[in-house]
């Protein structure tokens, strides 16, 4: 009876031992797979991706717009395919605890969403009275749909849908005839400073939202109002408070998300508008844009975002990129400004 009952312990710690050896096993796999998946997307050369995708369409022409155009859908295909996929819409784990690469992927997305819509109302019309391109006009609402949609249609799905519009859009730059219609790329001025202006408000933001992570901080959105007009119209701004220190990280790494695709959305304008750029002597105030948003970009040491205050011990993370945002903002009124000018 003794040996018997010993025989059944034996059998039940061996199973407890089991389980215990398979859930580290699996705590560790989801550990390396989160440290994987949740790693930013490098850089890449936007020139060379758009001449590989010429190349796929037996092409090695690219048209003034291709390399604009190819940026915004490498964009997306880099969220879409970089390391675990968008993760975003995840609902198992690991993708369901990272949100740094979820704020990340966002940050990009609104961007994205942004140079998309300048592509469609302005970069590809003549005048205000012309007719849109069919293609951009499927492609825009694509990358609008829900973030983080997991279910049918999921926004994997839809966001393909977009990149093909796109491509689409690219391949009738150089192939075009009969019943297809050229598409068409205006790199003026006036284009360029629409598009812009949205990039200003955008920085903005950003900027305004990193600068209240700092303790004590007390951000008014926009220039505060003056007071004959507050009197006048008996109201006042409302002050934005600090920044929950839950939301700090994920409002830095949507920061992150947005100056990494704007980097490279910068540097395809440098190449579509070159010629307005060099025109306007605004070469260099777009190289400040770029270069701030390098700076931005710079590798993370701590393995925790850190919010030091003041002149204290540990560095404030928020606030440095916040300040190169806040000097890309600048460059980027300069741009808009020179863009505006007769």
């Amino acid at each position: 009876m003794a040996e018997s009952e010993a025989l059944q312990d034996s059998k039940s710690k061996g199973i407890l031992w089991s389980l215990g050896i398979f859930a580290v096993i699996v705590l560790v796999i989801l550990i390396i797979l989160g440290a994987w998946w949740g790693s930013e997307p490098g850089q890449f050369n936007v020139q060379e991706a758009a001449l590989e995708r010429a190349k796929e369409t037996n092409s090695t022409e690219m048209p003034v717009g291709y390399t604009y155009t190819n940026t915004l859908a490498h964009i997306a295909e880099v969220l879409l395919h970089k390391p675990g996929g968008y993760i975003t819409n995840d609902v198992a784990p690991p993708g369901v605890f990272l949100d740094n690469i979820s704020s990340f992927e966002l940050g990009a997305l609104v961007m994205l969403r942004d140079g998309t819509t300048a592509l469609r109302n302005h970069f590809a019309r003549n005048q205000s009275q012309s007719t849109e391109d069919p293609d951009l006009a499927v492609a825009e609402p694509y990358f609008y749909y829900e973030h983080n949609s997991w279910a049918l249609p999921s926004t994997e799905a839809e966001y393909e849908k977009g990149i093909e519009s796109l491509h689409k859009y690219m391949t009738r730059m150089h192939t075009y005839g009969g019943a297809v219609k050229r598409a068409q790329f205006f790199s003026r001025a006036d284009n360029l400073w629409q598009y812009v202006e949205v990039v200003i408000k955008r920085l903005g933001g950003l900027s305004t939202r990193l600068g209240a992570s700092t303790f004590g901080a007390v951000a008014i959105p926009g220039m505060a109002m003056v007071e004959s007009e507050a009197r006048d119209a008996k109201t006042q701004s409302t002050p934005m408070g600090q920044t929950s220190w839950l939301d700090i990280d994920n409002i830095f790494y949507e920061a992150r998300g947005a100056s990494w695709a704007l980097l490279h959305i910068f540097r395809a304008v440098k190449v579509d508008f070159s010629d307005i750029l060099l025109d306007k002597r605004a070469m260099n105030t777009v190289d400040i844009i770029i270069k701030e948003m390098e700076n931005a970009l710079a590798p993370i040491l701590s393995p925790m975002i850190l919010n030091g205050g003041g002149y204290g011990l540990f560095a404030n993370y928020s606030l440095t990129m916040a300040n190169y945002i806040a000097r890309a903002n600048a460059a980027a009124l300069d741009l808009r400004d020179v863009m505006n000018r007769g």
